[in-house]
């Protein structure tokens, strides 16, 4: 079953990681390598997503506690309050909606400073996640990748990886350095929080919302172009690694968690046939996961 989808991958140049599962039969499941841990990139926000929530469900995080984001301190990062040049305050709540739905980076590392890592830790184990952990947020990666590549700041440090001229750094793709996780996890945690079985009604509904309002469509979504099917997704990218998971729901009804990771041979910015691979590889998976339970 997995032949057309390592296809996929080969054809875009990629070594690829794929599992996907019907909600409503999860025996019904496809796998490439399913249970190798990967560093998630962006994909870290869904865990530190549910781990939030749970917290919420348990009183220990009022949702509405207002923080205060200022510039001279928050992650840099391409989108959302990692943007603004002024000081940002907001909800809890409302910064977990901006680090999923156009993946804001300071607002996922004051998340993770008020979750900690040692209490997301202990939610993932009783999450039942056996290969996912989280190290660091996006400011402590940035730092690591700095180390390795001794450069000045940031953006000269992603340079370097985008740079295919230059040796990537020794580690920086290694699972054992980094948030890491296995698509299967993934999908297991995907298919867990949208059948209810993590947090309340509430936060269940809160998690499904913000997931389905993510605004990059050019990775799982471009695999399912039509209106009628929805996909609510968490995409991840650094470096050569480009990745999304989430959960495509067909017109009938019938929902499918799939997550699909890929490192390209090469580590430029854009790499849109390695973009369109994850959409294509992720509809492949429902074609043959349809078949299987039809």
């Amino acid at each position: 079953m997995s032949a057309r989808i390592r296809a996929v991958f080969e054809d875009a140049g990629v070594r690829g990681w794929l599992h996907a599962v019907a909600l409503d039969a999860p025996e019904a499941t496809v796998d490439v390598d399913a249970d190798t841990v990967v560093p998630m990139a962006s994909v870290y926000k869904v865990p530190l997503l549910a781990g939030f929530c749970r917290l919420v469900d348990l009183g220990e995080v009022d949702p509405r506690r207002q923080l205060t984001l200022d510039p001279s301190t928050r992650t840099a990062g391409p989108t959302g309050v990692s943007i603004l040049a002024d000081p940002v305050t907001m909800s809890l709540r409302d910064l977990a909606v901006s680090m999923i739905t156009v993946s804001d980076n300071a607002s996922a590392d004051a998340l993770l400073d008020v979750v900690g890592l040692q209490r997301l830790a202990e939610l993932l184990e009783s999450f039942g996640l056996k290969r996912t952990w989280v190290r660091r947020g996006t400011a402590g990666n940035l730092r690591d990748l700095q180390s390795r590549t001794g450069a000045d700041d940031p953006d000269a440090a992603l340079a370097v990886l985008a740079d295919n001229d230059q040796t990537d750094p020794v580690g920086v793709y290694e699972a054992a350095n980094a948030s890491a996780s296995s698509p299967r996890d993934l999908t297991t945690l995907l298919r867990r929080l949208w059948t209810g079985e993590l947090l309340s009604e509430q936060q269940t509904a809160f998690v499904r919302a913000t997931m389905h309002r993510q605004l990059f469509m050019h990775r799982l979504a471009s695999g399912f172009p039509h209106d009628g099917v929805r996909v609510a997704g968490k995409t991840g990218t650094f470096g050569a690694l480009r990745h999304e998971v989430g959960v495509v729901t067909l017109p009938g009804g019938a929902a499918f968690a799939i997550a699909v990771f890929t490192l390209a041979a090469r580590g430029d910015f854009r790499q849109p046939r390695v973009d369109a691979a994850i959409g294509e590889a992720a509809r492949v998976a429902v074609d043959l996961l349809r078949q299987t339970i039809a």
